[in-house]
């Protein structure tokens, strides 16, 4: 190793994705550290300790596969953990597999530069430190970075405000308050029934209506839990070959295929039960037929009507846009909420909230009086990460300012003009079950820098070719799906949610087993879709670049 580098390699991020890049870069025999900016591991479960929040998958595929003993030892409480159980089970992983002394917490990166003569990443943090490395994994996350609105006079409110994305560690009391809530994506989705319990007053300001599916949660009992465990080699394989990387049956039929009797029984058949299933063991053609997508998501809103009794309040739940077109989240009585004394519902999509009073907000017709306010205005996802933290590549090239438009990886893991650099859950990666797909490209990963130590190369970078078909790939397979939409939807999918950023593809979705066959496919065809340079290499080619 170089006498200027002090590691093999750094990590961002103490999430899934980081964790698990941690430990196979250590058992690889790398020198390696780990930066994260909270006080303890959990990446997004860390932060987002807000009422309510819990998974929106099941919790026994929501988590690692590679470890048996971790599996064996590890004890699911209920179908959907809470965030309490799921920073127990980060505490745990941590702890059992020693990663804690690997771990510097309580570090934000706010940059790093790619030194082209030495091979090197020069990282730099918040605390004044920097770290130098061989290779730079970013693991920060897709939804890392909080969106709060640029409001007009926030400052001025003499109440308490909460951000869903940094909710304090304290308890927070809203016996009695008057509280606004911000936001129906997936965190409003499961702040409202919760609060609504303690709160005097409950008024959520809804901008885009969601499609709410029933989560069904229940408790797991000692037979359950050991009949899954007895069955994970199946689960794993069935999750890894999933269109989302879940454990869930995909029905074969389509839409047309079933009279509109049985459309309706199966249907409500994937409702009872609950989660995700009604995405994917309904109709095979939800994501793709416009005619099928419209069945199911007239279901959703019947749904709706039904069980909010208040048919102007029903209405304004009841979405427009297609089903999946924005991530569905699951719920827990939250549509049964506004049938609450104290819980009633604003529409701001076309009477926008315009200033933050010191004792409320205004909309663009009313005032509202409040003593709390709770931001669950989501994330710029999956690019957002990326402002404000100062990657510099090859010729002093910005990471942000190459994903200001529309972003360019190769399979998501992979950024041209950024050598060694390698982005876990990145743009362009797969939309999908977030631990089963990170530990995939976590393993590309290693199998990458394994190749490059077994051939003596020093530096790994995408082909300009290379990207421009994934790219291309990305924005077919989004064309052929309902998906097309999202904007519509104000979805992060196009990262239609953040007022001014451009819109474009973020993610893939052509299906997270195809994804994964995909990588697998560069891996042991001896990465076609990359440069490599030895030492020798690297240095004539920067002597010619800059003679």
């Amino acid at each position: 190793m170089s006498d200027s580098i002090e590691f093999d390699a750094v990590v961002i991020g103490a999430g899934f994705g980081g964790l698990r890049a941690l430990h196979d870069l250590r058992k690889m025999g790398m020198s390696t550290v780990l930066v994260d900016a909270g006080e303890d591991v959990g990446g997004v479960w860390f932060w987002n300790r807000y009422p309510g929040a819990r998974t929106d998958s099941e919790a026994w595929y929501y988590c690692y596969s590679f470890s048996k003993e971790i599996l064996d030892k590890w004890n699911w409480s209920q179908r959907y953990p809470t965030q309490a159980e799921m920073a127990r089970y980060f505490e745990f992983v941590t702890d059992h597999l020693d990663l804690r002394k690997d771990i510097r917490f309580r570090t934000r990166v706010t940059g790093a530069t790619w030194d082209d003569v030495e091979n090197v990443w020069t990282v730099r943090t918040d605390n004044g430190n920097e770290f130098s490395c061989r290779y730079l994994v970013s693991a920060a996350g897709p939804l890392s970075k909080p969106y709060l609105p640029d409001f007009p006079g926030l400052d001025s409110f003499t109440g308490d405000w909460y951000q869903s994305g940094f909710w304090p560690t304290d308890e927070v009391d809203l016996s009695g308050k008057r509280v606004a809530v911000i936001g129906t994506g997936a965190s409003g989705v499961q702040i409202v029934p919760v609060v609504a319990h303690s709160a005097a007053q409950v008024t959520v300001f809804q901008r885009t209506s969601n499609y709410v599916l029933p989560a069904r949660n229940r408790p797991i009992d000692e037979a359950e839990r050991d009949a899954i465990k007895a069955d994970y080699d199946n689960i794993w394989t069935r999750a890894r070959q999933h269109f989302y990387a879940m454990d869930l049956p995909i029905c074969e039929n389509g839409a047309a295929d079933y009279s509109a009797a049985n459309q309706q029984r199966v249907l409500e058949r994937a409702w009872e039960i609950g989660g995700f299933r009604f995405l994917f063991d309904t109709f095979n053609d939800v994501w793709l037929d416009g005619p099928a997508n419209e069945i199911a998501s007239e279901f959703v809103r019947s749904k709706i009507r039904a069980i909010v009794k208040d048919p102007e309040t029903a209405e304004l739940l009841c979405p427009r846009y297609p089903l999946a077109a924005k991530r569905p989240p699951c719920g827990h009585s939250y549509y049964e909420a506004f049938n609450r004394a104290n819980v009633s519902l604003v529409d701001v999509s076309e009477n926008p909230i315009t200033e933050i009073l010191p004792g409320g907000l205004r909309t663009a017709t009313d005032e509202y009086e409040f003593d709390v306010i709770i931001f669950a205005t989501g994330f710029d996802a999956i690019t957002g990460p990326a402002e404000g933290v100062d990657i510099r590549g090859r010729d002093n090239r910005s990471l942000s300012e190459t994903w200001k438009t529309v972003p360019r990886t190769y399979l998501g893991l992979a950024v041209h003009g950024f050598p060694n650099f390698f982005t876990v859950a990145g743009p362009l990666g797969p939309f999908a079950n977030g631990p089963t797909m990170v530990e995939q490209q976590a393993e590309f990963v290693t199998a990458t820098i394994s190749f490059m130590q077994q051939n003596g190369y020093e530096a790994i970078d995408p082909n300009t070719d290379a990207v421009d078909a994934w790219v291309r790939h990305n924005e077919e397979v989004l064309e052929g799906t309902v998906l097309a939409n999202a904007a519509v939807a104000n979805s992060w999918f196009l990262g239609a949610n953040i007022p001014g950023k451009p819109r474009g593809i973020l993610a893939y979705f052509g299906g997270a087993g195809n994804y994964f066959d995909r990588i697998h496919e560069e891996t042991t065809s001896g990465f076609p879709g990359f440069t490599f340079s030895s030492p020798a290499e690297a240095a004539s080619e920067t002597l010619a670049a800059h003679s």
